[in-house]
């Protein structure tokens, strides 16, 4: 008697049909059917996928690793041998020669001034020898690499230094004093306004903040430089991006909308005065983010093009770099889905009576005019 049907998206899936006891019980599962996501438990499988790629990638480096100090070992223990029956040869030429020696005690001081003056040239050859190997390889092409690719480290570095000082301007000159103004009796703005315009600005400000100190550790041990791990650790939370780029346009609108209140126009004006601002509006650091991503793929581009092929983290800078340019891609594809109906929202309410068709997903919008 009581019964309930369960419909599939796709074609080709029978549905299934399951049966209760009593309608309360019914209506228990179909809730809790409702909540289910399958969404998550992708989304969980992926970033444990990404843990999985990236520790097999640190065992194969391992192994590599442990097979070359092995050969190390080895060669090692060859040249040990080596020299210990050198020194075997040389102890019995020093034997045979003692009483020739001892002979020579009272040399010829021409002879030690000629000894002297050898040993001093031997000296200089040696230290020329060195200073051309040295300056040989500061002129190759692998040092001048090597230089570019620390160049773009430090540059990368202080533009993050950059963005989080722009974040933090964002969040602590405008986002929290305009709180605060949406709690006082006479509000300029609402609490939700303040929401649509700012979004998880906040929650991007922090993640920066860990990505930076991450950035400065890395450099204090110059001239090793490992960053493929810390974009590791930025990949799986750099989805909030998506949420912050998809509702940009709105919260521009948001803003704009907030603007005709004189109250909150006179306000944001100060807060805009503030001497951290330098003269810049808020819609200018509401901006920022939306360029993080690709100046992200711009500078791993740049770190690869002077990273080595054998190089110990190519292949996970090649990766960062993949899922950035696939996360940027996916962005922009939603930006355009999310504008196009917000405009068919907007001309649907100029209709008087409205126009349900204009809420199709498949209509697309092409022009209003």
């Amino acid at each position: 008697q009581h019964y309930f049907t369960v419909l599939f998206g796709h074609e080709g899936q029978k549905p299934l049909e399951l049966r209760c006891e009593d309608e309360a019980d019914g209506e228990e599962w179909v809730e809790a059917i409702h909540q289910a996501s399958y969404s998550d438990i992708l989304i969980e499988r992926e970033v444990l996928m990404q843990k999985y790629i990236h520790l097999v990638q640190i065992v194969e480096t391992e192994k590599v690793a442990a097979n070359q100090l092995r050969h190390q070992l080895e060669d090692q223990d060859t040249e040990i041998e080596r020299l210990k029956s050198e020194i075997v040869a040389l102890n019995k030429t020093k034997e045979k020669m003692r009483p020739y020696q001892g002979n020579q005690e009272d040399e010829d001081p021409d002879i030690k001034k000629i000894k002297k003056v050898q040993s001093f040239m031997r000296g200089w050859l040696c230290r020329r020898k060195w200073k051309t190997i040295v300056q040989d390889y500061i002129c190759s092409p692998h040092a001048e690499s090597m230089r570019k690719r620390n160049q773009i480290v430090f540059n990368m570095v202080e533009a993050e230094s950059e963005y989080v000082h722009q974040l933090y301007v964002l969040v602590n000159c405008f986002l929290r004093p305009l709180r605060m103004a949406a709690s006082s009796k006479k509000p300029p703005i609402s609490h939700d306004d303040v929401s649509s315009i700012f979004l998880n600005s906040e929650t991007i400000m922090f993640l920066h903040e860990i990505f930076h100190q991450g950035l400065k550790a890395r450099i204090a041990n110059w001239p090793t430089l490992i960053l493929a791990d810390l974009f590791d650790i930025l990949l799986p939370m750099l989805n909030i991006y998506q949420e912050f780029v998809r509702n940009h346009q709105y919260s521009l609108q948001v803003l704009a909308n907030c603007k005709q209140n004189r109250d909150f126009d006179k306000l944001l004006k100060q807060y805009e005065a503030n001497p951290a601002c330098e003269g810049r509006m808020l819609e200018t650091f509401l901006t920022y983010p939306m360029f993080q991503i690709p100046r992200y793929i711009i500078t791993l581009h740049e770190l690869l093009a002077h990273t080595p092929h054998e190089h110990v983290e190519r292949k996970s800078l090649e990766f960062a770099k993949s899922k950035l340019e696939e996360l940027s891609r996916v962005m922009h594809d939603e930006v355009s889905d999310t504008e196009n109906i917000r405009k068919n929202l907007a001309i649907e309410r100029t209709i008087v009576e409205g126009c349900d068709i204009l809420l199709d997903t498949s209509q697309t919008f092409i022009r209003q005019g």
